[in-house]
């Protein structure tokens, strides 16, 4: 019997909390980062970087990537707790503090090897806790407080199952089992109660609440203690925390409280008690045993888990209701009537009371596609996929069976009839004596209306989503259409709506607004300017809410919300970031769903629930971007750590480096997008990118200052991250390498200069020996050619002369010829003595000296050595025969020399025979050839 009523609590318990709206959760599981499953305590430094004592060591995350740090003998992290600069962690057998060395990395520095005093065997430290210039590290079985200043020690016995120390108001609070609940007054400890509930329960939280100390038990009891004693608060949750273990226990800074129990979860109370939610790993967390809490500079609630970590947006504008089990479906459309909420999906009409946390329930007969749910003077109108439905708390009475209601609107002027858009056109509803039943279609136009809006008594808009507007002029019978006009399509994703007095028609292209004068759509140019403007454009279609005087559109990384301005007439527009897997979630394109719940409080539908918006609980803050390692690449493939906070010179054998940066942001629908820019290589910043590093690959010797900033959803970081280096010269451009590489230059100039001054030296040389050669070549021919021009001077002088010899030996010839005929003619009468007178006067011109002479000089002139040589080789010759030679020389015959010698041929004859003899020619040689020869 007990163990049936411990389940019928349970389930019902289940059930009841089943249909709470949640704050966003994030989960890591160990393989996300790499470490051990169990992580027993969480801190947070200064500069919002999370640390968590985790089975593997400390793990460090910075909003963008996890990194481990492993102890010295690799035992795991229980504790930890920042402090100032430090990072205090307590291990087995070992406590002490991490500090940031010059790379960005964390050092670890003993503070349990400055003991005199041995620790316990097999001790481990499983709590940290800082007050002032203390700092106190709990095992099971002792306290050791360590001063920062002086390095000292305090150490207190103190045995704990569940080790926690506690600060309230400036105080430190233990339990030591067995004895009770003490403090620390001026050094020692002091009892401040030894009810048996503090000696032999284990107390996992103690909290300052109005002046008394609110003590929790690992039982679910609570306790308040102050000067009358102890006194159980008696919570107002109907829950029974008894039936678990709590193991944790933590304050919010709203003063609420939040319970870590072994086996289902995380319970969420109130100041009075009251449960506010129940998380367990079927709602979201990783899982159901929770060993730490803590709350982070952003109100953020972190989970330590046995395994995994849960991140829960306490603080976040968002809800979210997510339906893990895919009862419900996708949401198309929500409404809140009175104490209820009913949500419209794809699988049919569910409700719940919002008063209490049911689950959703399917109301009976409304299975199918919910299309709309319509409130109109205190009726609520279902547009489903079979009809329209009437809903009252909680049933429905199908009022028509036209298939596809889209949306049923008012009629002006017509408060008994409503109209109502279909699959197939339009159709009249009418109120028959308070009861909303089909009265008829409008005959006449049969496309299917989803988007329509009414202009005037009779007068419909109807949009279409590829073919424009249709302009629809009904009867005043509401039965038929009488005149349709279809104004062209200006772009896709159409959808037409009524905002702030206005019909609008939305499309890619920009929003339209309908002129009833003209009867046309115009630019409007603000609402275009907001939803599509050139850093982002709608997806989808536009909403309107708050009786059509809230706008609402979403784009791939906002969501943007547009009503009247309250101090001007421009729209006051508010842009809500949201990642852009959001987007995806909204299920089919074009029929995204806003809903108005309360104040400012919206419902979004998504594919598996649906996100409440609270535009209240959107705070503007302020991000800072920080650069967390610089890493440059050795040439052997292996990766170091540069400087963070000097200016570091790199060799240029490792240009290569990469930069990691982040913003410590832990909320789950804000995405930080990061920008960069390298000066000294890039002259225009990067895109904005999602991830939180960049690398740089041989980048050029020179100096480089990187900087980076980060946009926060839509707020750009008030900082910009720098971090200068330089990349040294390669040595082969180094400055002693210049001055070599000048002086080699230089004297490579001198040798070039020598070898070229020798070469062309050489060259002239050869230059003036081939001239000199050329010259005289030159010289020789020219002188050749004078001597031949000589020798033919000559020749032609001895051609000249001997032409002379001839001529004069002719003419003597002649002459004496001619005197031989004249004295052979007087000789006919020689007996006159006149003649004999005259022949003597012939003889003696032939045998004149003066020829002689005249054709001797005519011969040397023309064969001058000759008669030397004869002379000179046969000296006994006499003139008459050197005369003789000469004629021969001049190869003349006998004939022709003997008038030159005034004889007879005869006479030249045997003169001839005697020169022979003189010279003493043999018989064989010839006189003339002799001579001739000479």
């Amino acid at each position: 019997m007990i163990f049936r009523l411990f389940i019928t609590t349970i389930v019902l318990f289940a059930l009841r909390l089943s249909g709470q709206e949640l704050p966003p959760i994030q989960n890591y599981t160990p393989i996300e980062y790499n470490a051990g499953n169990q992580n027993w305590s969480m801190a947070q430094s200064a500069d919002r970087t999370i640390y968590v004592a985790n089975n593997d060591g400390l793990l460090e995350f910075n909003g963008n990537s996890w990194s481990l740090y492993q102890m010295p003998y690799g035992t795991p992290v229980k504790s930890v707790m920042a402090f100032d600069d430090k990072i205090y962690t307590g291990s087995y057998m070992e406590f002490g503090y991490w500090n940031r060395n010059a790379y960005g990395k964390l050092d670890y520095i003993s503070i349990s090897d400055r003991l005199k005093e041995p620790l316990i065997e097999d001790e481990d430290f499983w709590n940290i806790t800082q007050l002032k210039d203390w700092v106190l590290f709990q095992s099971l079985d002792r306290v050791y407080v360590y001063n920062i200043h002086s390095s000292t020690f305090q150490i207190f016995d103190v045995r704990s199952n569940n080790p926690k120390i506690f600060e309230i108001d400036g105080k430190i609070y233990f339990q030591d089992i067995g004895k009770g609940f003490f403090t620390l007054e001026n050094g020692e400890p002091i009892m401040v109660s030894d009810e048996a509930v503090f000696k032999n329960i284990n107390i996992v939280g103690a909290f300052g609440v109005d002046n008394n100390i609110l003590v929790i038990t690992e039982k679910g009891s609570f306790y308040n203690l102050g000067n009358e004693g102890i006194i159980e608060w008696k919570i107002t949750s109907l829950d029974d925390f008894s039936l678990t273990k709590i193991y944790s226990a933590i304050q919010l800074h709203d003063g609420s409280f939040v319970l870590g129990t072994i086996s289902k979860g995380i319970y969420h109370l109130d100041k009075n008690g009251g449960l506010l939610k129940h998380i367990n790993q079927e709602k979201g967390i990783n899982n159901n045993t929770v060993l730490s809490l803590f709350q982070d500079n952003d109100y953020n609630l972190w989970l330590g888990l046995d395994n995994g970590i849960s991140i829960v947006n306490l603080e976040s504008p968002y809800k979210e209701y997510i339906d893990y089990a895919g009862s419900i479906g996708v949401v198309y459309t929500a409404k809140k009537i009175d104490n209820l909420l009913y949500l419209g999906t794809n699988q049919g009409l569910f409700y719940k009371r919002i008063d209490r946390n049911d689950k959703f329930k399917l109301i009976d007969g409304t299975e199918g596609q919910v299309w709309s749910l319509k409130e109109i003077d205190g009726t609520l109108f279902c547009g489903h996929h079979t009809g329209t439905y009437v809903v009252n708390n909680g049933e429905v009475n199908k009022i028509s069976s036209v298939p596809g209601t889209w949306d049923v609107q008012s009629i002006s002027g017509r408060s008994n009839l409503l109209i109502q858009g279909n699959y197939k056109g339009l159709s009249i509803l009418e109120n028959d004596d308070g009861n909303w039943k089909y009265r008829n279609s409008i005959v006449g136009f049969d496309s299917s209306t989803r988007f329509f809006e009414s202009v005037g008594d009779y007068h419909i808009l109807v949009n279409h989503d590829y073919k424009g507007v249709y302009d629809l002029k009904i009867s005043n019978d509401l039965t038929s259409v009488e005149k349709i006009d279809r104004k062209e399509s200006k772009g896709i994703g159409s959808s037409l709506l009524r905002y702030n007095n206005q019909i609008l028609y939305s499309t890619i292209n920009g929003v339209f607004k309908y002129n009833k004068n003209n009867e046309e759509f115009i630019a409007e140019s603000v609402l275009t300017n907001n939803f599509f403007n050139e850093d982002e454009h709608i997806i989808g279609i536009l909403r309107s809410t708050n009786n059509f005087e809230r706008l609402w559109g979403f784009t791939k990384n906002n969501i943007i919300t547009v009503s009247k301005g309250h101090l001007s007439k421009e729209p006051q527009m508010i842009k809500i970031p949201v990642p852009a897997a959001f987007r995806r979630t909204m299920g089919v394109l074009g029929f995204e769903s806003v809903v108005h719940l309360e104040d400012e409080l919206y419902l979004i539908g998504i594919s598996n629930g649906y996100i409440t918006l609270d535009l209240n609980a959107i705070e503007k803050r302020v991000y800072e971007v920080k650069i967390g390692s610089a890493i440059k690449k050795m040439p052997n493939d292996l990766e170091d750590n540069l400087l963070i906070h000097d200016n570091p010179q790199i060799l240029y054998e490792e240009n290569s480096i990469s930069f990691n940066y982040n913003v410590a942001e832990y909320d789950k629908y804000t995405e930080v997008y990061y920008q960069y820019l390298l000066e000294g290589l890039d002259e225009e910043w990067s895109s904005w990118k999602l991830s939180s590093s960049a690398s740089f690959d041989n980048i050029p010797y020179g100096n480089y200052n990187f900087k980076v900033k980060a946009k926060i959803g839509n707020d750009v970081s008030s900082n910009t991250a720098n971090y200068s280096f330089t990349i040294l010269r390669p040595w082969y451009v180094s400055y002693w390498a210049i001055i070599c590489y000048i002086i080699i230059a230089m004297l490579t100039s001198l040798l070039i200069h020598r070898i070229y001054k020798s070469y062309y030296k050489r060259q002239q040389l050869q230059l003036i020996k081939a001239n000199n050669k050329r010259l005289k070549r030159k010289k020789l021919k020219n002188q050749k050619k004078i001597v031949q021009i000589k020798n033919e001077q000559l020749q032609e002088l001895v051609d000249s002369k001997n032409r002379e010899l001839a001529i004069s030996t002719m003419s003597i010839i002649k002459k004496n010829e001619f005197l031989s005929s004249i004295k052979d003619k007087l000789k006919e009468s020689s007996d006159n003595p006149q003649v004999k007178s005259v022949i003597k006067i012939i003889d003696r011109n032939i045998n004149n000296e003066d020829d002689w002479k005249f054709f001797e000089r005519a011969f040397n002139n023309a064969d001058k050595d000759f008669l030397k040589k004869v002379k000179g080789k046969h000296p006994e010759l006499s003139a008459n025969d050197l005369r003789l030679c000469a004629y021969l020389r001049l190869n003349l015959s006998s004939k022709e020399i003997a008038p030159l010698l005034n004889i007879s041929v005869r006479s030249v004859e045997v003169k001839r025979y005697r020169l022979r003899k003189k010279m003493g020619l043999s018989r064989e040689s010839g006189l003339t050839d002799y001579i001739m020869g000479l």
